[in-house]
Order: structure tokens, then C-alpha cells, then sequence
């Protein structure tokens, strides 16, 4: 392997003032478009996809498609702890990022059958960091502590595994830009929530509302503060 020629290429892709502002607005982890990066970089949507191609030419950002849309985020934490250190001989900070969806549909709503927005969010992360859920490449599953987990919910991941559909894999959400849980098992966590009445659903929008038991629930069960 031509290292010292790898390291030239990444650093030349790097060096671009374009692309680097485009990467380092990926920094937050939160996903974006290519039109929203090129207007981070100042260029023109065409000039942003040649720019985009030459960063996942080098790994440096990859692309997840979801629906009509095209998300890029850094490609590894490699990347990211790069990008710091190079920020940090610049001595510079960055912006992070500010969503514009309005604040109920933010907080909580559905994605088709699952759970979205912050609390969808909150809720995949303190999974994953509870060691509930396992990923395999574009899927996750559950480990035994993720199984006794949802069972005591009230899933059955036994049903759950048993419908014609995937079981479960990472949603990049549309207001967060991070992932929460789609599949049957997001489904089935949102139906056992609105079950057990810890959230409602508003009956003219996608908005939920969690009320003060599903506070209370979730942070006496997950740690999770709603």
C-alpha cells in the first residue's frame, strides 16, 4: 500500500476550502443533503455532487439514500477525530447545527408506524448505549439484554421477528439528521408506548406528546431523560 500517497490524497481532499467546510459542518453527526452542504460551501449544487464524490472517493463521507433524498455524513469516527485534531492547531470552532422543524413535530412524531424525533432519537441512542441493540450493517438486531429489555415492555420479539417485514434497521430522521429505529421493532415500540399511555397522539398531525408517566417511565426504566 502507497501509504505516503494515500495520506497526500485525503489531505489534498481535505485542503479544499469547499470541501472542508462541507466537512467539517458534518462534524455535529448530523446527516445532510447535498443542496444543504452546497450552500454550507457556497457552491453550486453541481459543483457541491463533484466535490461530494471526491470525498467518498477517499472514504471520507458516505451516503445513505432514503426515499428521493440523499444524506452524506463522515464516513467513520477516524474522520471525525481527524477533523478535530486539524481544528484544533486552526484553533477554530464551528457551528452546529439548528433544526427548523417546528418544536411539537421536533419533540415527538411518527415516521410511518415508528417513533421519530428527539425522543426517537433519544430512545436509539440509549439503546444502543445500553447494549440493547447490535448493528449489522444496515440492520440491527437485539442482543439478549435488548430481548429481556423489550419483553419487559411488553414485545414480543418473538411475534416481532415473525412479520413480513425487517426487523430492524437505522431511519435517519428527517428533523435530527441522526437515526432513530425503523422496522417492526420500531413499530412495535411505538405501539407499546401509546399502549401503556405514556405518549398520545395528536388526531390532525403526526405530533406525540409524552406526558409526565412517560417521563417518569422512561427514566426509572432507560435512564433516558424525556
Amino acid at each position: 500500500m502507497d501509504v505516503d500517497g494515500a495520506v497526500s490524497r485525503i489531505a489534498a481532499a481535505i485542503g479544499e476550502p469547499a470541501r472542508a467546510r462541507m466537512l467539517y459542518c458534518l462534524m455535529d453527526g448530523h446527516a445532510r443533503t447535498s443542496t444543504e452542504l452546497a450552500v454550507v460551501a457556497g457552491v453550486s449544487p453541481s459543483t457541491a455532487s463533484v466535490h461530494l464524490n471526491r470525498l467518498k472517493a477517499e472514504r471520507l463521507v458516505q451516503v445513505l439514500a432514503q426515499g428521493k433524498h440523499r444524506y452524506y455524513s463522515l464516513e467513520s469516527s477516524d474522520v471525525a477525530r481527524a477533523l478535530e485534531g486539524l481544528s484544533i492547531l486552526a484553533g477554530d470552532t464551528r457551528e452546529k447545527f439548528v433544526p427548523t422543524t417546528p418544536n411539537r413535530l421536533r419533540a415527538a412524531r411518527t415516521c410511518y408506524d415508528h417513533l421519530a424525533g428527539v425522543l426517537g432519537v433519544s430512545l436509539h441512542d440509549r439503546f444502543m448505549k445500553l447494549g440493547w441493540l447490535t448493528a449489522d450493517g444496515n440492520s440491527y438486531d437485539l442482543t439478549m439484554k435488548g430481548v429481556d429489555g423489550f419483553e419487559a415492555l411488553g414485545i414480543s420479539v418473538e411475534d416481532t421477528r415473525a412479520l413480513r417485514r425487517r426487523f430492524a434497521y437505522p431511519c435517519l430522521d428527517w428533523s435530527e439528521r441522526r437515526f432513530h429505529i425503523g422496522g417492526a421493532t420500531g413499530a412495535a415500540i411505538l405501539k407499546v408506548l401509546l399502549k401503556r399511555k405514556w405518549i398520545t397522539q395528536d388526531l390532525d398531525s403526526r405530533a406525540l406528546s409524552i406526558n409526565s408517566r412517560g417521563r417518569r417511565e422512561m427514566f426509572e426504566r432507560f435512564g433516558l431523560r424525556a
